[in-house]
């Protein structure tokens, strides 16, 4: 029997919460010490990326991790970028319209907290108008490069103005990465996969 693809959608939604809430679960299991150096790991596999090898300069979106989430940590990849000239951006979500953009930051340690959990980057900073890579974080991630994340969107809304020709690169602990993610409506797969163990460079975007 066929299945109705509203119904379809629905029940891939669904099952991207109950996996959403059961990774959250898992990562919440970890010892600290055990994901510093899972994320010291995905910060080598990233600096590796031919994007982030290339000479002269280069624009980087990062994300600063949520307040006890246990996500990746890039906060030491921020400092080295910056060491090798790249200009660092960081999401920001405006207020009113709940659309996220990227601002240039010249120093992580005057963001804020705004309400969501993680470190902004001012009003007045500069806002990308073009990026390199944007470094993408998942809650859980597959070979195919789609995520979950935490269901507000954000992501899946600001990539398509950005990439091409940004690389879109999701972070991930190995553990995460799981065999098949439920696709729903207004996805958007990312280029390649980094995790503690491996780099996953997406067949379709090749």
């Amino acid at each position: 029997m066929e299945i109705d693809s509203t119904v379809e959608e629905v029940l891939r939604r669904r099952a991207k919460a109950v996996l959403r809430q059961r990774a959250r679960a898992l990562r919440g299991t970890i010892p600290p010490a055990a994901l510093a150096a899972r994320s010291a790991r995905i910060i080598e596999g990233l600096a590796r990326l031919p994007v982030l090898c290339a000479p002269g300069p280069v624009a980087v979106a990062l994300f600063y991790p949520i307040e006890g989430r246990n996500e990746v940590d890039l906060r030491p990849f921020d400092a080295s970028l910056r060491d090798r000239g790249a200009r660092v951006a960081y999401p920001w979500i405006d207020p009113e319209t709940r659309v996220m953009t990227f601002r240039f930051v010249s120093n992580p340690e005057t963001m804020e907290e705004r309400g969501l959990g993680f470190r902004e980057p001012a009003e007045g900073d500069e806002e990308a108008a073009r990026l390199d890579i944007i470094v993408v974080p998942a809650l859980q991630i597959d070979p195919r490069g789609h995520r979950i994340g935490y269901g507000a969107g954000f992501y899946d809304r600001a990539l398509p103005r950005f990439a091409p020709p940004a690389i879109k690169a999701g972070v991930a602990y190995d553990f995460q990465l799981i065999p098949e993610v439920p696709i729903t409506e207004g996805d958007v797969a990312l280029d390649v996969v980094v995790t503690d163990t491996r780099t996953i460079v997406v067949e379709s975007a090749i």
